[in-house]
């Protein structure tokens, strides 16, 4: 495991494989690095000749918290790009599912030089699916900072896992001002407001339009109303030559999924990606120029 200072912040990280081409997997949620299928996800990448980072948005796993940018996704997008910039690895193949789609998404569209290709699955969206990330990622945080202050927040298992792995992060939230704290949580929260034309909160049309770079889209399932089928499909024309293809998996797959993993039968949600390394190989290998 590997610590770097990026633009002031330090962000977990580590880099597979010693040669190749460069890719960067971003799972979704809050989760970290280390979830369940992350790192078989980037072996199984590295092992056919690529160098893959595995890394910890700021707010996730052993990087800083911070509360800065327009949304959360923004300011993680910003700090992707940063951190390939100082490890040398940009450009480089974006990867990600769910949250860590939208971020790979404004990482191509905000910061192009660090991206050579975009591969995206289980993009959000949709009125049920936009009202959950909101749920989950601010209302929590705003309800604690009214009822309790900033040391409330930092006592919420929603920032367990990072005041964990990363103690200095229970005073970073601590030492926030709790005007300023609200502010920047009802500003995130109002990302996630559905927004004619923008299939993706903070990406319009004419910004993925802007995305001039080989793109596969994993279609989603219909059963899924957290990343809807039709937020793929649109994704797919909004980019220039994007590939929407079928995964390696039932329709039922996100359901599925959160079924085993309440039976025990699955550790994370990011478990089953190592299906997706057969054609995730094979369109690198049609797309982009050899190495």
């Amino acid at each position: 495991m590997a610590t770097a200072k990026v633009d002031g912040l330090t962000l977990g990280y580590e880099v597979i494989g010693d040669k190749g081409r460069p890719w960067i997997i971003t799972p979704g949620g809050r989760f970290p690095k280390e979830d369940a299928g992350i790192r078989p996800l980037a072996e199984a990448i590295a092992s056919a000749g690529n160098r893959v980072v595995i890394w910890d948005r700021p707010n996730c796993g052993e990087s800083d918290v911070c509360f800065e940018g327009p949304t959360e996704s923004q300011m993680q997008a910003d700090y992707l790009a940063a951190l390939l910039r100082h490890l040398d690895m940009a450009p480089a193949v974006l990867m990600g599912g769910s949250g860590g789609a939208r971020v790979s998404m404004l990482a191509a569209a905000n910061h192009p030089d660090v991206a050579e290709a975009l591969a995206i699955l289980w993009i959000s969206g949709g009125v049920f699916g936009l009202m959950n990330l909101g749920a989950v990622y601010c209302i929590p945080s705003m309800r604690a900072t009214i009822m309790g202050g900033t040391e409330a927040v930092a006592g919420l298992r929603d920032w367990e896992e990072v005041t964990r792995r990363n103690p200095s992060n229970r005073q970073r939230i601590i030492d926030q001002d709790p005007d300023t704290f609200l502010k920047t949580m009802e500003r995130w929260l109002a990302a996630y407001y559905p927004v004619a034309g923008e299939a993706v909160p903070g990406l319009s049309t004419e910004q993925a339009a802007a995305i001039r770079i080989p793109t596969i889209v994993f279609r989603s399932g219909a059963s899924d109303w957290w990343h809807p089928r039709e937020i793929s499909e649109q994704v797919a024309q909004m980019v220039p030559g994007a590939r929407l293809v079928e995964p390696p998996w039932p329709d039922t797959e996100w359901i599925d999924g959160t079924k085993r993993r309440e039976r025990g039968e699955q550790k994370g949600a990011f478990e089953r990606w190592t299906l997706l390394v057969p054609q995730l190989l094979t369109w690198a290998e049609e797309v982009l120029p050899p190495v």
